[in-house]
This record gives structure tokens, sequence and C-alpha cells, in this order.
């Protein structure tokens, strides 16, 4: 079988994990919710106004940090909204699973598993030295 008919049937059975799925209807509702995107919208004009600030001969201070703080009630409010929380932890687990396929074929290809430094990941075969709480 060529490669690239063996990356198909790989990204179809991506797109029919659960994690795909959530992740889509997660990402639809974020994208679908107007209150949400007004938010998101108003973080990106305030973020473009701080730095046109901080690019001003006189830089006024006051109002630097009255950017500063609506920039801080808007990431609070989104970030701390349902449909955002749900859209990121979706996005996480996605994330997670293409990891998990990028290191299975890493591995079928060399050989070897990425060290995450506690090497539970290893098996402790990684050329780390490895301290025991029982060594001296």
């Amino acid at each position: 079988m060529e490669i690239m008919e063996i990356v198909k049937e790989l990204g179809s059975a991506v797109k029919a994990d659960a994690r795909f799925t959530k992740m889509n209807e997660a990402m639809a509702a974020y994208n679908k919710d107007e209150e949400l995107q007004k938010l998101v919208l108003e973080y990106n004009v305030q973020q473009t106004a701080l730095g046109e600030e901080y690019k001003k001969e006189n830089v006024d201070q006051a109002v630097i940090e009255a950017i500063e703080e609506r920039l801080n009630a808007l990431i609070e409010a989104i970030t701390t909204s349902k449909i955002y929380v749900e859209a990121a932890e979706a996005q996480q687990a996605f994330d997670a699973l293409m990891n998990e396929v990028y290191t299975e074929l890493q591995f079928q290809i060399t050989g070897q598993r990425p060290c995450t430094h506690d090497c539970s990941s290893c098996g402790s075969d990684c050329g780390h030295h490895h301290h025991h709480d029982d060594e001296e």
C-alpha cells in the first residue's frame, strides 16, 4: 500500500474519532455564539489600541491602564464562558490524540519514543541517569 493511501486511511480514522467530532461541535458552538464573538472582537480591537498607544511618543499611562483593565475584564469573561471552556477542552483532547498519533508514527519509524523527562514513556531506557529515592 502506498504511503499516501495509508495517510488517507489514518485521516479517516482520526475524523471518525469522537474527539474530532466533539472538537468540531464545540468550535462550531464557539464560533456561533454572538456574545462571545463580540467579546473576542473587542479584545482584539483593544489589543491593537494598546499596541498603538505604546507606539506614541508621549505614552499616556492612564490610557494604557484603562485599556489593560478592559483587556483583563474581557479575557476573564471569555475564558470563563462555558462555551469557551468546552471548546478549549475539546481542542486539548484532540491535540492530545494527534500527539499520540505522531508519537506512535515516530516510534514505528525510529523504534524510539520521545522521552518526557520523567521517563515514564521510555521505560527508563532513554539514556538519562535515573535517580531513585533509595539510592545514595
